[in-house]
């Protein structure tokens, strides 16, 4: 017994460094691994934030023989002034508050029939989909066409209404530019929203909707006491993504309308890089984009706070 005893104690020691080995290797793997992205972060993200809020405090433009100077706040003072940046508060606050609920509320609506077992169901989710995969400058583009004033659009109304109704200039009239552009971002949009709705209702566990049953339950009711509460860290995911990406809005309005009519749709993204591209006013632009930084930034605490885990 006492020489088995210390042949164990002689043996700890090997065992304790072999597991120190191990885990040194496995901390280089992980290490080794997660430098790219690390590295991405920093060059395309933390670097990028850092030099716009340092030209936000200078007179920097894009091309200029003088060097920047320090200006202190003077691009935030100019802006808090500038009528056009309100405009733009404007029409950005406008888009997200019609387009989040609108593309979140219809793409649930097209998950859940499209998460029917039916023949052919496949074809309507590629179809549904097929806008999502074609590029947005491409879908500005081809939408374009269609709101001219002797496009496709006003030609389907002039049909429907036998010639009673002429519709708009629906891009170069202030009043239509924006839900134009709505419209057509929710379509362009709801496809890909409809597959995260869809992964979650798959998520949810069939033996809760066959208790429904058994309790008699009706299609709303299965809806509202299993669907819905199954779907909490779907909507969560779906509502800051949409949210993010309306006030991002941008690609549509450069394309389409140039920020125009009379900056019907100038949004905060379209000023901040029209002022810092066109009119080389990088500092402004700088001030534009930090001012924006805070304002998604705040929107989506709010928005975590709201659909936090309260149990």
């Amino acid at each position: 017994m006492p020489t088995t005893i210390a042949a164990r104690e002689r043996l700890r020691p090997v065992r304790r460094t072999r597991t120190t080995n191990a885990r040194r290797r496995e901390s280089f793997t992980a290490f080794g691994m997660a430098t790219p992205a690390v590295v991405l972060l920093i060059v395309f993200l933390v670097v990028p934030v850092a030099l716009a809020f340092t030209l936000a405090f200078t007179d920097a433009k894009l091309v200029s023989p003088t060097p920047a100077r320090f200006v202190g706040l003077r691009n935030f003072t100019l802006l808090f002034q500038d009528p056009t940046f309100y405009k733009s508060l404007r029409n950005t606050a406008y888009f997200a508050a019609v387009v989040v609920p609108l593309q979140a509320g219809l793409a649930l609506v097209l998950a859940l029939l499209v998460n029917a077992k039916a023949r052919g169901i496949n074809f309507f989710r590629t179809v549904y989909f097929l806008p999502v995969v074609t590029s947005m400058v491409v879908v500005s583009l081809l939408w374009t066409f269609l709101y001219r004033k002797d496009g496709l659009v006003n030609h389907v109304i002039s049909t429907l209404t036998l010639g009673h109704v002429e519709g708009p200039d629906w891009l170069g009239d202030p009043a239509t530019a924006m839900p134009a552009i709505i419209l057509m971002s929710v379509w362009q949009g709801v496809g890909f929203h409809m597959i995260i709705w869809l992964a979650g209702l798959q998520t949810i566990p069939a033996e809760l909707y066959e208790a429904a049953d058994l309790d008699g339950a009706t299609r709303w009711h299965r809806f509202r006491h299993v669907t819905w509460p199954g779907l909490r860290a779907t909507r969560t995911f779906v509502l800051v993504t949409i949210t993010i990406a309306a006030l991002s809005l941008f690609t549509q309005i450069r394309v389409m309308t140039q920020g125009g009519p009379l900056d019907s749709t100038t949004t905060v993204v379209y000023q901040a890089v029209h002022t810092g591209y066109d009119q080389q006013q990088t500092a402004y632009a700088a001030a534009i984009s930090l001012i924006f930084f805070v304002l998604v930034l705040s929107v989506s605490l709010v928005q975590r706070f709201l659909t936090r885990e309260k149990d």
